[in-house]
């Protein structure tokens, strides 16, 4: 296999081929949320959520690609050509661990953090949608819900309490490039999306808060969420905390059969998003 020079640039790049203490720094961040949260840092692994990070002006500093084995494909030849920031050329199997997959991945970029709260929220048209997600325990059900809102038009998507990291590869993965294109918010409890609301309605704009639960007050078909909504989907195991129960005005149930007992927290927040959605249009 041709081992060509990757960038028209790459003389000049750094380079990384043994497990030094920049690529230690690089593998923290994968694996230990202190560091992550300590320097602001993260890492973007998957040719989607690359692409999507790049097209959304996510904050982004370095760029690790591949210099050996195979040549690199034309989309990170031309990530590469295009990328304004410090490129750094890794051994294969460096990569491959960053990766954190058998195959070596062609490009991952170190990406900064964005910590955004309420406040920073600028919503808009009359019927604003927010999806808040209870204490999740699971980056990956994290991730997949963040997917889900941007699919079906959610204005942002608030992580309340005690919480999965945003920035854990596995939520970044699974939400499949969503991160950088939906808001993604983090607050103490259900008292700051209170006092939110409270300042939203004083600017002209109502928002009811719907909790989601196996007991809830109505079907969920039978809710009408035409109007503005905070969509509240509680803890995988636990459900809704009490101080949530208590802020909502209203909680929905989603009817279901088989054997099941209920769904699980993505997958309900996904059904209701659908249902959001299909009511709306």
């Amino acid at each position: 296999m041709s081992k060509k020079p990757v960038s028209r640039l790459a003389a000049r790049d750094a380079r990384v081929t043994v497990r030094n203490a920049r690529f230690q720094q690089w593998e923290s961040y994968l694996n230990t949320r202190a560091k992550r949260t300590k320097s602001a840092r993260f890492l973007i692994q998957g040719v989607r959520p690359l692409t999507l990070a790049i097209e959304h002006d996510w904050p982004l500093e370095a760029l690790l690609y591949r210099i050996d084995g195979p040549q690199l494909s034309s989309w990170a030849r031309g990530v590469l050509d295009g990328w304004q920031h410090e490129k750094v050329g890794v051994s294969g199997e460096l990569m491959a661990e960053l990766g954190e997959k058998d195959a070596s991945p062609e490009l991952i970029a170190v990406a900064k953090q964005r910590h955004r709260g309420l406040g920073s929220l600028a919503l808009s048209g009359a019927s604003p949608l927010l999806v808040v997600f209870d204490r999740p325990s699971s980056p990956g059900n994290l991730g997949t819900l963040i997917r889900s809102a941007n699919a079906f038009g959610a204005d942002a998507v608030i992580v309340a309490g005690h919480a999965a990291d945003p920035y854990d590869p596995q939520c970044v993965r699974a939400s499949t490039g969503s991160l950088f294109a939906v808001p993604v918010l983090t607050v103490a409890d259900a008292d700051e999306v209170l006092a939110y609301r409270a300042r939203v309605r004083d600017g002209g704009t109502d928002l009811r808060i719907v909790g989601t639960d196996e007991a809830g007050d109505v079907a969920i078909f039978e809710h009408d969420f035409t109007g503005g909504t905070i969509l509240v989907i509680g803890n995988e195991t636990r459900g809704m905390s009490a101080s949530w129960r208590t802020a909502c005005d209203v909680t929905v149930n989603i009817p279901i059969g088989g054997a099941a007992s209920s769904l699980g927290a993505p997958s309900a927040g996904a059904v209701c998003l659908y249902e959001i959605a299909r009511q709306r249009r």
